[in-house]
């Protein structure tokens, strides 16, 4: 059977398609006659990620992108990754895009540690994709971009918590910092007036060290004389030691019962001395005879010459005799009633 020309030419445009449809699935990655599992990545941002970019696990491309594909809002975008049939990807593993601004942007692919496996048309975990910056950032000075993370998570912290707070707890924190701002001026004085205090040529403390040095060194240098005083009132206790105490509180015991006993007689009408004390009858005789001499000494005075005649020439008066004693006077002027 003769083979037209036409048909020669159809055959051949059906092979030369072919090739090049199966040259540019080869130029793009794709794997044409080897079987493939495919995986699937959610991301907010691809940043310039498209179909035949490669994937990495461990800077070995392991497969690359087929397809992807957004919702209507552009809000979620679902890349899916060809991947060789043969890979035993953790399901916990992490698809992150690595952009590059003199190459191609790929996914790297960071293996978890679980024993359970990803199959065929699973999803993968992802992270929010970083800026260029920031990987720059973290390969140049790993400590500067981790510090930069955490302000910037602090500053969103803070913007929650200023959106949670009322204008009144707002005020309250104000008061609270301008009193804190406040103590922190005292105990900056405080600590300025501490070091004063502290220092070591004109603070208080420098002084009054110095004083207590000088009043130690003053007991050092009397310590003979303290010695001294502490041996006399030693040998003073050893004799007061060996004084016979109980004797003395004896005799002592002795003295007071005889003055006492002495004092009971006084108060008695018992001798002399207590009848002088207590007798009546004998305060009135001394009355009695004090007023006698009172008027003995008033008749001299009166008349003198009953008791001292002074005339040369004259005749002695004649006075008569007493021989029995005159009334009692207790009743005369003298007494003072």
């Amino acid at each position: 059977m003769k083979i037209s020309n036409e048909t020669k030419v159809g055959a051949l445009a059906v092979i030369v398609i072919t090739l090049l449809i199966l040259g540019f699935n080869f130029l793009k990655g794709n794997h044409v006659f080897n079987k493939s599992m495919t995986l699937y990545a959610k991301y907010s941002n691809v940043q310039g990620l498209a179909t035949s970019n490669p994937v990495f696990i461990n800077g070995l491309q392991v497969g690359s992108i087929e397809n992807i594909s957004s919702d209507e809002n552009m809000r979620e975008l679902v890349v899916s990754l060809s991947l060789k049939q043969d890979l035993l990807i953790p399901n916990n593993s992490i698809a992150l895009i690595i952009p590059n601004p003199l190459g191609t942007t790929k996914i790297e692919i960071k293996l978890g540690d679980a024993k359970v496996f990803l199959q065929n048309k699973d999803t993968l975990f992802t992270e929010a994709p970083k800026g260029l910056l920031d990987d720059v950032m973290k390969r140049v000075d790993p400590v500067l971009f981790e510090v930069k993370n955490a302000v910037s998570t602090l500053d969103t912290l803070l913007g929650n918590v200023n959106g949670i707070i009322d204008p009144s707890a707002k005020n309250n924190i104000s008061h609270t910092i301008d009193n804190l701002n406040k103590i922190t001026a005292s105990v900056l004085l405080s600590v300025s007036s501490l070091e004063q205090m502290l220092n070591s040529k004109t603070g208080s403390i420098a002084k009054t060290m110095n004083n207590a040095s000088a009043i130690t060194g003053n007991l050092a240098a009397s310590n003979g004389k303290i010695t001294q005083v502490v041996n006399n009132l030693d040998v003073l206790t050893g004799k007061i030691a060996q004084l016979d105490l109980q004797k003395t509180l004896a005799s002592l015991d002795t003295t007071v019962t005889e003055l006492k006993s002495t004092i009971s007689k006084l108060n008695s009408s018992d001798g002399s001395i207590g009848l002088l004390l207590n007798d009546p009858a004998l305060y009135k005789n001394l009355t009695s005879t004090g007023n006698k001499l009172n008027l003995l000494l008033d008749d001299i005075r009166v008349n003198p010459k009953r008791y001292v005649n002074v005339s040369v020439f004259g005749k002695k008066q004649k006075m008569t005799t007493l021989v029995t004693p005159l009334p009692d006077t207790l009743n005369s002027p003298y007494i003072k009633k």
